[in-house]
């Protein structure tokens, strides 16, 4: 018989998904990562992501799996590959699964040399992750703590619309901490101008970034981080990888669809126009007029049962260190994975062609 305190239950208790493709999943995001950080510092965003999307692509079409990608890099006509709708892996085998990938998130941070650039991935079970346009999601994200409050105070609930006092308040007695002692990330952006006078009026402390979101949300379900919520609008398809992570970690996550001409305070002659190019596709997905304004939680989000997630640093962060390159194709790596069952892996990965030449060192 076991013994009770050991991990078996846990391990035991994955899916086949994260059974099967989670080791892989890494491989995947580490690559992408080493193809970035060749890039890193040169000022072009645009080829530091093209051969990020091209090694993860190359990876992906190894796995033995039936993939389609979900959340990508936009739509067929807008991306050469790892577009929305593409199909992905050797079509081997009984796994059917639909994928959000992001291989560089934080272009800009990658092409500067800033900290925070990612590679990053989920996957889960067919119609396991929201099908989400390309648009913006204004959203709102906490950790376990928070959970675990609300559900010994039902009457007292993070809520999208409420003031952001109302949700500071919970968020500081669920940390039993002053409102004072909290940090807020937020992307600096003008639409939030409002917004981030509004959090330092409650006296709580605002991290602004100038881009990637997404590590930030997910170190909210990490104690010792520093970071106690995020909040603001930002791509759609970084909102559902957050959501995935979050799910398993045990977080909060709130968002709700909106047009960046409506986030951005547009015009209403510049709303109409991009409500007329952009809601026809929206309305193939199920997005109306009628329905865009709805809250959506973790389990619309990220409503699958097998969900498995893995980003990788390439510039360094909040959670993971950046890419440490050796020459002749060397690389360190340090990388985060996680799946339903609940466990989470902190890998820091060695990737040497010649011993001889480069052997390993203890650090």
């Amino acid at each position: 018989m076991p013994h009770p305190k050991t991990a078996e239950a846990l391990i035991k208790c994955a899916g086949p998904i994260e059974c099967s493709l989670l080791p892989r999943l890494l491989h995947v995001t580490e690559a992408a990562a080493i193809a970035a950080s060749y890039q890193m510092g040169r000022g072009d965003k645009n080829y530091a992501d093209q051969v990020s999307v091209e090694a993860m692509r190359r990876m992906l079409n190894c796995l033995d799996m039936k993939g389609i990608i979900k959340i990508g890099e936009g739509e067929r006509d807008e991306a050469p590959m790892l577009f929305i709708g593409e199909e992905v892996g050797t079509g081997e085998g009984d796994l059917e699964v639909d994928i959000a990938v992001d291989p560089l998130e934080g272009t800009n941070l990658a092409a500067d040399g800033i900290p925070g650039a990612i590679a990053v991935m989920a996957m889960a079970e067919r119609e396991g992750l929201f099908h989400g346009p390309d648009i913006y999601m204004d959203k709102i994200v906490v950790g376990p703590e928070v959970v675990k409050y609300e559900k010994a105070h039902p009457d007292e609930r993070i809520d999208l619309d409420a003031p952001v006092i109302r949700n500071l308040e919970i968020v500081s007695k669920a940390f039993n901490r002053n409102i004072d002692e909290l940090v807020v990330v937020i992307l600096d952006r003008q639409r939030h101008k409002d917004k981030i006078k509004e959090i330092r009026e409650t006296g709580a402390r605002v991290n602004l970034i100038s881009d990637g979101d997404l590590m930030p949300g997910i170190a909210t379900a990490i104690r010792g981080s520093g970071i106690h919520m995020v909040l603001g609008a930002g791509g759609s398809g970084e909102a559902v990888l957050t959501a995935a992570a979050m799910k398993i970690l045990g977080g909060k996550m709130l968002a709700r669809l909106v047009l960046p001409t409506v986030a951005n305070g547009g015009t209403a002659e510049e709303i109409e126009k991009e409500k007329a190019e952009k809601m026809p596709r929206l309305e193939t997905m199920g997005i109306t007029e009628e329905n865009i304004n709805d809250v959506l939680d973790i389990e619309k989000l990220a409503p699958g049962k097998d969900i498995i997630f893995s980003a990788t640093g390439v510039t360094p962060g909040i959670l993971l260190k950046g890419v440490s390159l050796f020459g002749e194709g060397d690389a360190r790596v340090h990388s985060i994975t996680m799946g339903s069952s609940g466990v989470v892996k902190f890998t820091d990965t060695i990737y040497i062609h010649d011993k001889e030449k480069t052997p390993l060192r203890m650090a």
